[in-house]
């Protein structure tokens, strides 16, 4: 179910009050933006490579119309816009493809914007036809692009047209998406590094469709294919869903790939990240571990959602102190919440799992976003419910090295939910095994099992008594 915005009044046209946008207000440094201030203001300056962020602001609102595994009556329901958030100097927009496995930012630094934004905050947009035509007709002529952003609308303004777009919808399933991304971010390490032409040789060169799925392997200047495994690779599945690279590597000046700390034989994700033109732009593909999977059901926040009893008030505490810089200092937040570092992570995985917090790869930080969305939907992982459900009714009986769940046998072979705050990587360097035939199928490339969850938590329960 999409995630409407609920609006005071609907959006209408006056000759006194001319097009009046309706909005639900949004989230700025100040607060929620209320009464006078219903309309904040985020930015208003020129691009400084017009051509370039124009083609990747097109490449970002394509991924959000692609569909890799889907019909098209099915991505006729699901297929949603880009969010834009505004980090004090920066401005970042995402998307998701319809069939919710591939996700794209475009990430504009302070260099690639000539102004800084004016407050700080999040919308979606939609970029329709006239959008996306003012934006190619930027690409053809190199002309300049007057960017408007504000809480209710992006404006982009070129010399010929002045196209004004309103918000839209966000479906349910792109907020679990930008949760689970954010988490298999702060996993992911770089594995290779090629300059702008041996990116170029390496894109143009992939097949368009592949039976299996492919491994890029470092060889080099440049990557290799192959149809297995090898230390350092990354995992390719579907070489068609890296399509929206093209059009954006004439501009590019390094293409950087990154893939999960200690990658085994099984799919894995991969992010696919361009620096754009001289002002450092920066694009990125981040792809699921395989086309039929999207990113909304990979399970990557369930240990630290599990992590313990308080990890909501955790949450609340430090939801309040995320400020709205570049990226989010744990150092600081650390020092402002009073919280133990251990108990951080777990409460950023929380606020992830409501699309507040995002996690930058070049950057290799949090950075800080607000969604409009329900509770309902942040809290919407049925396998912890399940696994609470289980716990409750007294179905988990620990033992030695592991625990009776429900019907299954579970053995715990790592030290439990949690991670170092400062690198987000997780403690589960071995996955904990379940009889279930969920586990079997999955063998945990899906997170944990309910079982499994029931048994940390049951775990984590008697250690802490």
């Amino acid at each position: 179910m999409p995630v409407a915005y609920r609006y005071a009044v609907p959006s209408g046209f006056s000759a006194e009050r001319g097009l009046a946008l309706a909005t639900s207000g949004g989230i700025t440094e100040a607060g929620p933006a209320v009464g006078s201030a219903l309309h904040p203001h985020f930015f208003t300056g020129f691009l400084a490579e017009p051509g370039v962020a124009a083609q990747a602001l097109l490449a970002t609102a394509a991924i959000a119309r692609a569909d890799y595994y889907l019909t098209a009556r099915v991505m006729a329901m699901l297929r949603a816009d880009p969010v834009v958030t505004s980090n004090t100097d920066r401005l970042r927009f995402e998307s998701f493809s319809g069939c919710g496995g591939v996700h794209a930012r475009l990430d504009l630094p302070p260099s690639a914007l000539d102004g800084s934004p004016v407050t700080s905050g999040t919308t979606n947009v939609d970029f329709n036809p006239p959008m996306r035509a003012a934006l190619a007709t930027a690409v053809a002529t190199a002309s300049q692009i007057l960017l408007k952003v504000g809480d209710d609308e992006v404006t982009a303004v070129t010399e010929s047209a002045s196209v004004t777009e309103r918000k839209v919808d966000l479906p349910a399933r792109w907020v679990k998406g930008f949760g689970e991304v954010s988490a298999l971010h702060a996993a992911m390490r770089p594995v290779a590094e090629l300059a702008g032409p041996d990116a170029l040789r390496f894109v143009t060169a992939l097949p368009r469709t592949a039976r299996g799925i492919l491994w890029a392997v470092p060889a080099g200047r440049t990557l290799t294919l192959a149809t297995s495994p090898r230390p350092g690779a990354a995992c390719l599945a579907g070489p068609e869903r890296l399509a929206e690279l093209r059009p954006l590597l004439r501009f590019a000046r390094k293409l950087r790939v990154y893939a999960p700390s200690g990658s085994g034989t099984l799919p894995a994700p991969s992010a696919w990240e361009l620096t754009l033109g001289s002002a450092g732009a920066r694009f990125t593909l981040t792809l699921s571990p395989e086309r039929h999977r999207g990113f909304s059901g990979e399970g990557a926040l369930l240990d630290a959602l599990a992590a313990h009893e308080v990890v909501a008030d955790d949450a609340d505490l430090i939801g309040d102190l995320l400020g709205w810089g570049p990226v989010i200092d744990l150092t600081r937040l650390h020092g402002a919440c009073g919280l133990p570092a251990k108990r951080l992570r777990p409460a950023l995985a929380t606020l992830a799992s409501s699309g507040k917090v995002g996690y930058d790869l070049s950057d290799a930080a949090y950075f800080h976003r607000e969604l409009p969305l329900g509770a309902d939907v942040a809290r919407a992982h049925p396998r912890l419910a399940g696994a609470r459900e289980l716990v409750a009714t007294g179905q988990v009986t620990l033992t030695a090295d592991g625990a009776m769940s429900g019907d299954h046998r579970v053995t715990l072979a790592s030290p439990g939910p949690g991670a170092a705050p400062d690198t987000g990587a997780a403690e589960h360097t071995v996955p904990d095994t379940c009889t279930c035939p969920w586990w079997g199928k999955h063998q945990g490339t899906r997170g944990p099992c309910k079982h499994v969850l029931a048994a940390r938590i049951a775990a984590a329960g008697r250690a802490s008594a």
